[in-house]
């Protein structure tokens, strides 16, 4: 890469302003009205406010970070010099957003190599803005927030989903194993939006297979960020995606390994 990489602080700065923007749109094109395709199932939707946020994303990164990498949960993939790479989830929660709920949210991390450095994720419904990383305290609004208190599996709420089909035994097993130690559990739609749920102490892990990076990498670093732990663990033939409470992910990991 030419020249010195931007500093941390201004990268966040940057991650910020694009979710909100991206958020923003969206939010304004859902109230005009929205038609919606599906990807993969009635589930797994796209619409155009999904397209129209990436593509703003991804024209100003084109400008501001030219060399660096870009992954887009609409298609977006652009090759990365500088080693790297922006991953943009432009609506997190499609379904969600589609149907008139407010879980849902605009979503980007920034990662190095293997490492993520930073995540952002804006949530239009309520105005809220989060930004933190493993190297960055994370923030709600500009204000830091409060060190993640840590719980076990047994005394708290899991966010999680399971993907169909319901008869694949061992994957489904696994699933169990975890479902059946939580206090309760909620599927709420959106991955990211989840992630700022446990940073705020609201729930306490999130478990679930199948993750894609967009999903997974902004809520993980928002999480890492006051002090929680994301894992990722092999079990039924599935990768696994745990994050929250150190306890918890630990119990969990556990759990779907068969060891708890």
């Amino acid at each position: 890469m030419t020249g010195s990489l931007p500093s941390l602080a201004a990268d966040a700065a940057l991650a910020g302003e694009l979710v909100r923007e991206a958020g923003r749109l969206a939010a304004r094109m859902r109230r005009g009205g929205l038609e919606a395709e599906q990807k993969t199932s009635v589930s797994d939707l796209v619409t155009d406010a999904d397209h129209a946020a990436e593509r703003l994303v991804v024209e100003r990164l084109g400008r501001e970070r030219p060399e660096d990498g870009i992954l887009g949960e609409e298609g977006t993939d652009r090759t990365s010099t500088s080693g790297r790479s922006w991953v943009i989830d432009p609506v997190d929660g499609t379904y969600n957003f589609h149907r008139g709920l407010s879980w849902w949210c605009s979503a980007i991390a920034l990662v190095d190599g293997e490492d993520v450095l930073l995540g952002a994720i804006y949530h239009p419904h309520d105005d809220v803005l989060f930004v933190g990383g493993p190297q960055l305290p994370s923030t709600r609004n500009g204000a830091p927030m409060a060190a993640l208190v840590d719980v076990s599996l047994g005394e708290t709420c899991a966010s999680t989903y399971l993907h169909p089909p319901y008869d694949d035994h061992p994957r489904v097993a696994a699933f169990s194993r975890v479902a059946s130690r939580v206090a309760t559990l909620r599927m709420l739609g959106s991955a990211s939006m989840d992630a700022t749920a446990i940073a705020q102490g609201q729930l306490g892990v999130s478990f679930q297979h199948g993750v894609a990076d967009w999903d997974r990498l902004p809520g993980a670093a928002i999480i890492r960020g006051v002090g929680g732990v994301a894992r990722q663990v092999e079990a039924g033939g599935v990768t696994w995606s745990v994050a929250g409470a150190a306890t918890a992910v630990a119990e969990a990991c556990e759990a779907l390994a068969g060891r708890g």
